[in-house]
């Protein structure tokens, strides 16, 4: 199962091949954001929905806190998905 998770935009890396570092639990990793409807410069702050290397849409802080604690309580698939992020084998 593959997952796309909330992640907070912590960085604008390239504005211009609209690249953003993003974090999720402490694992920071760079985006593309291009397939978001906004000006680059404007998503510093922001919370993504993030699926292999992309950010697909905006989420709000409350409904992106929610989505993490639901996937926190699904445990492994989460875990795994969070080692895939920042560069790991799969569990």
């Amino acid at each position: 199962m593959c997952l796309a998770i909330p992640a907070r935009v912590v960085e604008i890396v390239d504005a211009a091949d609209e690249l953003a570092q993003v974090e999720v639990a402490g694992v920071r990793r760079v985006v593309s954001v291009g397939l978001l409807a906004r000006d680059t410069d404007e998503l510093l702050g922001e919370w993504v929905l993030i699926h292999a290397g992309f950010a697909l849409g905006l989420l709000d802080e409350r409904e992106a806190q929610a989505t993490l604690a639901l996937l926190e309580r699904m445990g492994a698939e989460y875990e795994r998905e969070l080692g895939e992020l920042a560069g790991r084998a799969a569990l």
